[in-house]
């Protein structure tokens, strides 16, 4: 028998198990934010981590780091000589937002039509399950067979990723030799359709600012000064407005938007559905949703601090704040299109309005390889346990420093992102879900890539 022939059926035994250990996970809220939730659901999160890791067969501990979140850290040697392959995921999770517009509480996993819904159950824990069960399978395997598992295993699990705290990226640079690894396993990605294995090879960095507009002293009456008193929320929507041309593109003055997305495509029908947008409503930028997703600048206005509707009054105000996230592809320094970011917005400030400018700490963006033997043996694994022609490659637009300090303490290993998420699962919204198939090919093909990286050919 195959080892696939072997695996499958092992796994599919399994997912019972699975499923109600990402229950356990769901069921405690942990935000990595004590004035959300208190710190010890978080911790309670780590030592369930950590016992079923342990259970799965790489013992596993505690590890403190350096923001106050701990993380679980684990090593299970193979055979002299083998590979190290680490697993990584993370257990925190973002806050539930609006509780009232989940159709089921967010921290009880609730199946409906077919779909497993709870706040972690795609984002991360879902992926935790699914290293947790192609440990499991491969235990078995190795208990049928009676050969070793061929290949190190080392666990990283982190408390604070969705709060971008840094805490485990400080402590892996402080213990750089500690954690070796010849491939390591990011599953806090996913695919680009449920049922299509996807590994995720590009990341885009970010470079976000504030920026403040003051005009005036105070707030003046509208009906006594306004006219001529400069009105510092006008002066900022007009600044904002440089900032994109009609099609929507980036034109930060000096900043590349030409680039071009090489891998897998994503169709704009699909993409319209996935991101919701309203009949009627163009998609924004230039050449295809891929170009515009993973290989080009994206800016994005994410917050602007005026008075609301509700409490407004009429005066026109003395300030007016906005808050600006800048993506950039690899092959751009962050940094350097920070700076021309802010060139512009000062360039382009009206009637001499006075400017104040904050910079966020840069973050790079990262761009994975994909000529290893590593990347090879997981790009069939997925295909085979998915059950598709091939894997494909993706860019994904959010940013994880992460992979760059893995890569910084690990220059030779091979770095690839996968994940049981998919457009339907929604995360960071209400109403997050997960699909219990994607579980469970993804384990597959994680324990046939874990055996057969080790195996000569």
């Amino acid at each position: 028998m195959t080892d696939a022939g072997m695996l499958r059926p092992i796994v599919q035994g399994l997912m019972p198990r699975a499923l109600a250990e990402l229950g356990e996970l769901v069921a405690i809220p942990s935000v990595a934010d004590a004035a959300l939730v208190p710190h010890e659901r978080l911790v309670e999160a780590a030592e369930l981590t950590r016992d079923l890791f342990t259970e799965a067969g790489v013992p596993c501990e505690l590890v403190p780091t350096p923001d106050g979140t701990d993380a679980v850290v684990g090593y299970l040697p193979g055979p002299e000589g083998a590979p190290t392959v680490l697993l990584y995921a993370h257990y925190d999770v973002q806050p539930p937002l609006d509780e009232q517009a989940w159709t089921t509480p967010p921290f009880e996993l609730t199946e409906r039509d077919g779909r497993l819904y709870g706040r972690g159950a795609a984002d991360c824990k879902g992926n935790i399950v699914a290293h947790l069960t192609a440990l499991r399978a491969l235990r078995a395997w190795t208990q049928e067979t009676g050969q070793p598992i061929p290949v190190s295993i080392r666990v990283v699990v982190e408390g604070s990723e969705e709060q971008g705290t840094g805490g485990l990226e400080h402590h892996l640079l402080a213990h750089s030799d500690a954690y070796p690894a010849d491939v390591i396993l990011v599953a806090d990605a996913g695919n680009v359709a449920a049922g299509q294995p996807t590994l995720t090879v590009s990341l885009r960095g970010t470079a976000d600012v504030e920026i403040e507009l003051r005009t005036l002293a105070g707030p003046l009456h509208s009906g006594a000064y306004g006219g001529a008193a400069p009105d510092p929320v006008a002066a900022l929507v007009a600044l904002l407005a440089t900032l994109r041309d009609a099609d929507g593109v980036v034109t930060v003055d000096g900043l590349d938007t030409s680039g071009t997305w090489d891998g897998a495509p994503y169709d704009l029908a699909t993409f319209r559905s996935d991101a919701a947008i309203l009949d009627g409503v163009d998609v924004t930028g230039t050449g295809t949703v891929a170009d515009a997703l993973w290989a080009r600048p994206a800016l994005t206005i994410t917050g602007i601090d005026v008075p609301s509707v509700a409490n407004a009054v009429n005066a026109v105000q003395a300030s007016a704040r906005a808050r600006l996230n800048l993506r950039v592809p690899p092959g751009t320094d962050p940094a350097a299109a920070q700076d021309l970011l802010v060139a512009h917005l000062e360039r382009h400030v009206p009637w001499g309005a006075h400017a104040t400018i904050v910079r966020d700490v840069p973050g790079s963006p990262f761009l994975a390889r994909t000529d290893g033997h590593g990347f090879a043996v997981l790009s069939d694994a997925l295909a085979e346990a998915f059950g598709t022609e091939r894997t494909v490659t993706s860019g994904q637009g959010g940013s994880i420093p992460l992979c760059n300090v893995f890569q910084q303490v690990n220059p030779d290993a091979e770095i690839v992102l996968m994940g049981c998420e998919e457009p339907a699962s929604l995360i960071h919204a209400p109403n997050e879900s997960v699909d219990p198939s994607e579980i469970e090919a993804l384990s597959l093909g994680e324990a046939l890539f874990l055996l057969r990286l080790g195996t000569p050919a």
